[in-house]
């Protein structure tokens, strides 16, 4: 089933969006994340993408404790990044509740933590975001640019034993745009991973697009908060689009 993911991103406690990851452009869309996250499953949310964008900034996660109440308090599974570098802060979200970790910055600096959650984990309980400007891998919550193509790094985590990527044109996120179609059919065709895609998407046909490219589901942000797509929209447009 293609999922339509929510996206949740934390920012001093609250509900914010970003506009092309700029820490300076923010929206904040609501105080109490745990309320937002609460109103999604009601809403008929089947999993939720969460951010610690504090930590992705810092490079430590730095709202563990809302997270793991947020991932305990709500029944539908929750995928949460940001700022996770430790194996230490990956097992405590696991146990507490977070069927997914997501690691960004650490797949590329530190490759043996990858291997180190697959081999404690699984490949199930992993997701590696590739966050990419111009095709190569940004890091430090998108902050530093590298010079490793997106899809170099897609290829490297694939031998890995990594089985899922979260994929995001830096340049159409929180744009409401469009998402980056190409690319990411690029990426599921290249690489024979499970993708994830996010960014740009504001419109039904994007989520019908996004399903033909390949990709497993997607992750939908600023459109849903600003009210540019219902979420009910956005699934009548998963589920009645042909699939890859």
């Amino acid at each position: 089933m293609f999922e339509v993911i929510p996206a949740l991103d934390i920012r001093a406690g609250r509900c914010v969006r970003l506009y092309q990851g700029d820490y300076s452009q923010e929206t904040v869309f609501g105080d109490d994340p745990l309320a937002v996250a609460r109103g999604w499953q009601e809403a008929g949310a089947t999993r939720l993408h969460v951010v610690d964008l504090d930590g992705a900034r810092s490079g430590q996660s730095v709202h563990r404790p809302l997270l793991e109440r947020l991932v305990a308090e709500v029944a539908i599974p929750v995928q949460v990044g940001g700022g996770l570098r430790q194996s230490a802060d990956l097992a405590a979200l696991l146990a507490a509740g977070a069927a997914r970790v997501v690691l960004g910055t650490a797949a590329l600096k530190d490759p043996a933590l990858v291997e180190a959650c697959l081999s404690a984990w699984g490949a199930e309980r992993l997701v590696v975001a590739l966050d990419a400007r111009a095709g190569r891998v940004a890091t430090e919550g998108w902050l530093e640019q590298s010079e490793v193509s997106a899809l170099e790094l897609a290829l490297h985590l694939g031998r890995l034993g990594v089985q899922r990527i979260l994929y995001t044109d830096i340049s159409r996120d929180g744009t409401l745009g469009g998402p980056n179609v190409e690319a990411v059919r690029q990426m599921v065709e290249a690489s024979g991973l499970a993708v994830i895609a996010s960014g740009g998407v504001s419109q039904p046909e994007h989520v019908a697009a996004l399903k033909r490219s390949g990709a497993e589901s997607v992750v939908v942000g600023r459109a849903l908060y600003s009210g540019a797509l219902t979420f009910q929209a956005a699934r009548e447009a998963a589920a009645t689009a042909r699939a890859h």
